[in-house]
């Protein structure tokens, strides 16, 4: 990865354009590409990939939280239902709202929760943090099951879908590759209507989810390289030393928390829009799980690695379907045999490597130190 990264920032700035505007490209159309090696048997495959997509938008909400500013949050799941839920009322429960008009609104609901969660309990640290955030997260889940204004265990349904561009029709339909034997043809009957977003054909909702996980992308690529960014790393590294240094930690804490519910509750609303139903068990801690071993499997502090995380954590159990419930068995132990070979992630930032080899000097040098020793007293 970082002989890659080396050798794309040595090149020239226009072709270094050109090479992200392919990647883009390759991005938006890999679902009408069917590569065979990659398309998921008996599983649609835009479905899978808008999933990816949440993901992704989840890993980069959590690794503000996790990554950048060090606080572990084992409730993320929380945020992510209470976009769900409001974006779910607003359009279909209690209300007719369109999805454009109720998303602002549950971004803003998953936010608000973010700081009222955050405001008392910023102050503890480590693992009394991650048990109040775990708890978090299932008490939103027990509202939601106990609670009829929220419709209960049996959920609610009819959640508004995105606005189609030219109706139910579409504007232009696009047709998707046929690979044959050693042929590769363009199969007219199998397209898919631009931006049509219906119940069948998944491919727009995972265009929408792409989009919104790029913007989100080049927000955090600024929020990283600004003060914030920085007061976020200080209290990562040292809170009191940070604290010592004028940096007003708490406040920088709970921002980083808001901005990860807002991103949370962006990709929940989002889900629920696209399933057109959502209940409490949509919602488990399983999911908090999952996003968090997103993060930790692609390198926390890492975005272009909590993207590849996301992916894998999000494509492999559905690629390897057909294995049943053994899938769950080797995605454990793939982490396991991970975080024994690699603690620090696929892709863990520089700065942890640099860590890490600094500390293995220090040790060999106290080795070498005590040896010394010990053969001076001989």
């Amino acid at each position: 990865m970082s002989k890659f990264k080396l050798s794309l920032t040595g090149l020239p700035k226009p072709v270094k354009i050109v090479f992200w505007l392919l990647l883009v490209a390759f991005a938006y159309a890999l679902p009408l590409l069917e590569l065979p090696l990659i398309t998921t048997p008996g599983v649609d495959f835009g479905g899978v990939l808008f999933v990816v997509t949440m993901y992704m938008l989840v890993a980069l909400g959590l690794n503000i939280v996790v990554g950048y500013a060090g606080l572990l949050d084992l409730g993320y799941v929380g945020f992510y239902a209470v976009g769900a839920y409001t974006a779910a009322i607003l359009t279909s429960f209690h209300a007719n709202w369109p999805l454009l008009f109720a998303l602002p609104i549950a971004v803003l609901a998953s936010t608000i929760s973010g700081v009222l969660l955050g405001a008392p309990t910023l102050r503890v640290r480590g693992d009394y943090l991650a048990i109040v955030t775990l708890g978090f997260g299932e008490i939103i889940r027990l509202v939601a099951v106990n609670t009829e204004w929220l419709g209960e265990a049996k959920g609610i349904s009819n959640i508004a879908r995105p606005p189609s561009l030219g109706g139910t029709d579409g504007l232009f339909e696009i047709p998707h590759l046929y690979w044959g034997d050693g042929t590769v043809l363009l199969d007219t009957q199998d397209t898919t209507k631009f931006l049509v977003f219906g119940v069948l054909d998944q491919i727009p909702y995972y265009w929408l989810g792409l989009t919104v996980v790029i913007i989100i992308l080049f927000a955090d690529v600024l929020i990283k390289n600004s003060r914030v960014g920085r007061a976020w790393e200080a209290t990562r590294e040292d809170e009191d030393a940070a604290e010592l240094m004028g940096v007003p930690t708490f406040r920088f804490k709970l921002l980083a928390f808001a901005t990860g519910a807002f991103i949370g509750g962006l990709a929940g609303a989002l889900y629920a829009s696209r399933q057109n139903f959502i209940n409490p068990q949509s919602f488990l801690l399983l999911f908090s799980i999952l996003f968090l071993a997103a993060v930790v499997v692609g390198g926390q502090g890492n975005r272009w690695g909590v993207l590849v995380g996301a992916a894998l954590v999000a494509y492999l159990p559905q690629r390897f379907r057909e294995f049943d419930d053994f899938r769950v068995l080797v995605f454990g132990l793939a982490l396991v045999v991970l975080a024994t070979l690699r603690p620090e992630g696929l892709f863990p930032p520089k700065r942890t490597v640099r860590a890490k080899h600094l500390e293995q000097e220090l040790e060999v040098l106290e080795e070498g130190g005590a040896e010394g020793e010990e053969g001076a007293r001989v």
